[in-house]
């Protein structure tokens, strides 16, 4: 079973061409960020469209504490991609966009973090135009905001980073990168997808010229009670990924900033300390 399979009461649409009928009118497409998990940082739009919706389709990344939120009498449809692992190729997604649009649907199309930051927003967007569907964008925090922040790992800090740049290693083949611009902007590096690349990133970094000594951070699953941040050396990189077999989402932090985490870290913290309240509530 799928970990983002639904509950049984919640009814899921059949993908195919069955059905039939002109609508009344036509329906629209609502592309909505869930945010990096933590359901509480879905904005105040994102959760009035999922609780309207007549149609709930939704990603991998789209938490289980978000899908819990779902209303049970709207049809959902999971389309969720992993590596190597498509459950509905993109080109089929955009097909039921339109299909279910055409119906006279209002379709929530529920994606992690946000649909315009490597979320394929854009390319879904232009399917739908091209039939004159209405559609609407509902930003979402994306992951390297909300997971670097619940970490804390601020992004930028004074004199220390002055921006940030946001790289997907995940590319349709061969993944080509100016990693010399990269290594010289003495940004905070935010490499998403980037897990199966430890190995290639540290490398080119390196070669172009940043200190092997840069501190790196892994984010796994932010923004979750699950969530794990281990930290070290850019090229000690690979390594870490195999030493705590970290598993995807997991978010590659790179930069001077990352030192700052020991000092600024909160979320950990607030953890340990409501697990020290709830067992102290329950052995009075």
């Amino acid at each position: 079973m799928n970990e983002h399979e639904q509950t049984p009461h919640h009814s899921v649409i059949n993908i195919g061409f069955g059905e039939t009928g002109k609508p009344a009118c036509r329906g629209r497409v609502s592309l909505v960020g869930a945010g990096p998990g933590d359901a509480e940082l879905l904005t105040l739009k994102a959760m009035r469209i999922i609780q309207q919706a007549d149609l709930i389709i939704y990603d991998r990344l789209v938490s289980d504490e978000i899908c819990a939120l779902f209303p049970a009498k709207t049809p959902v449809l999971y389309v969720g991609k992993a590596k190597h692992e498509h459950s509905v190729e993109q080109e089929r997604i955009n097909e039921i966009l339109v299909e279910q649009a055409l119906l006279g649907k209002h379709v929530c199309r529920l994606k992690g973090g946000d649909s315009f930051i490597f979320g394929r927003g854009g390319e879904e967007i232009l399917t739908l135009k091209a039939q004159n569907i209405s559609v609407e964008v509902v930003p979402g925090i994306t992951a390297a905001s909300g997971c670097t922040s619940y970490a804390g790992i601020p992004l930028t800090h004074r004199g220390v980073s002055q921006g940030t740049t946001f790289v997907t290693a995940h590319a349709e083949s061969e993944l080509r990168l100016n990693w010399q611009s990269l290594a010289m902007l003495q940004h905070t590096l935010v490499f998403y997808m980037g897990l199966s690349k430890a190995s290639l990133i540290a490398k080119e970094l390196i070669q172009a010229g940043l200190a092997s000594h840069t501190p790196v951070a892994l984010i796994e699953r932010g923004c979750s009670k699950e969530q794990r941040v281990i930290s070290g050396l850019l090229r000690e990189l690979p390594d870490l990924v195999v030493k705590h077999q970290l598993q995807s989402p997991t978010l590659i932090v790179v930069g001077q900033v990352v030192d700052l985490a020991s000092q600024l870290s909160w979320f950990e913290q607030q953890a340990q300390a409501k697990d020290k309240y709830i067992s102290a509530r329950l052995s009075a």
